[in-house]
């Protein structure tokens, strides 16, 4: 249905350089034949360097938006004749957030105002905006500022009016292998013969590049406005991890960092009460009066999650194995040309 929506349409992704948004771009330009793709991003370099692989010779419906978030007036300009828009753009570095409040805020959350209404003053027809589990309860400033946001582009639904813009977001946890996340941490560290674990209990969901990438386009074919959408993803232990990394390592533990929690958390317990469950993933409602008088007819069979329910990493019926892991981290490697472990 998605490859419908979005064939001959003209789409912006924001953050468009990032590690998603190069998949992103690439699924989008390679399967599902749109007039227009749009890369927003701020850096020129990686602009010039993701232009070396997605060049306008090879796919001449691509374009290169320099601009940033918090500049309204710019994504107004951008904004202009686009169907939809994905947003990925984000300070996404919890200590770098710590460090730089004011610049989290002004990217994540003033930039997600910004979005909405550049979004909604051009007519786009929809707006999906990625989030992440730290958003629930959050701890540190960047899950709070993201919390922000989400709760933002939720609300959008009913200040579009007569536009008709629609607004979600979509929500999972750590990519598997992305910049800053303990698979690469452990593949640079497995030479010394130590690896250091911050606590022997962490747990974390599992997703992987594509199927987040995946999982935000069939969001957006499913949204109709106002959900956060939740895939359901299995569970790894912290210390599966190593043993399938380097499974004759010696074990450090180092103690949790300021920020972090001890497992992820998707769907917090007061949140599930106005979550329904599916085959496949969850769809958090907002609990405004508006969503209760248009509830979508594409919800319909959807479970309403029992009291008490939270959807937690640590307490998830879904969990890999170590040579489950050892194939994600063989095929991680396999993608940037290096042999698997």
């Amino acid at each position: 249905m998605i490859k419908d929506v979005l064939k001959g349409s003209r789409i912006l992704v924001t953050g468009g350089t990032g590690s998603y948004g190069r998949r992103l771009v690439k699924n989008l330009l390679d399967k599902y034949e749109p007039a227009k793709v749009i890369v927003f991003s701020r850096d020129e370099l990686k602009q010039f360097e993701m232009a070396q692989e997605f060049s306008q010779d090879r796919y001449p419906n691509i374009r290169y938006f320099i601009g940033d978030v918090r500049d309204q007036d710019r994504l107004i300009e951008a904004f202009r004749g686009v169907d939809y828009v994905i947003h990925a753009a984000a300070l996404k570095q919890v200590p770098a957030a710590e460090y730089n409040p004011f610049e989290a805020i002004k990217t994540n959350v003033l930039g997600a105002q910004n979005i909405i209404r550049a979004a909604i003053q051009n007519n786009v027809k929809r707006v999906l905006a990625l989030s992440t589990d730290k958003a629930a309860n959050p701890i540190n400033l960047y899950g709070a500022s993201k919390l922000c946001s989400d709760k933002l582009f939720i609300s959008a639904n009913s200040m579009s009016g007569d536009a008709k813009t629609r607004f979600a977001v979509v929500r999972y946890g750590n990519v598997v292998g992305s910049r800053g996340s303990v698979i690469p941490f452990f593949l640079k560290r497995r030479e010394s013969g130590v690896l250091p674990i911050t606590d022997d209990r962490m747990t974390r969901f599992s997703i992987t590049l594509q199927e987040g990438v995946d999982f935000s386009l069939n969001s957006m074919d499913r949204m109709t406005g106002g959900e956060i959408f939740v895939p359901k993803i299995p569970s790894y232990r912290i210390l599966d991890v190593a043993k399938a990394i380097s499974p004759d390592a010696r074990i450090e533990l180092v103690g949790i960092r300021p920020g972090e929690k001890l497992h992820e958390v998707m769907v917090p317990e007061d949140e599930a009460r106005q979550t329904l469950e599916f085959k496949d993933h969850f769809v958090i409602q907002p609990s405004f009066n508006w969503w209760t008088e248009a509830q979508p007819l594409k919800l319909m069979g959807g479970k309403v999650c029992k009291d008490g329910f939270s959807y937690n990493s640590g307490t998830n019926d879904h969990w890999l194995t170590v040579p489950e892991i050892q194939a994600l981290v063989d095929q991680l490697l396999k993608e940037k040309g290096v042999e698997g472990i």
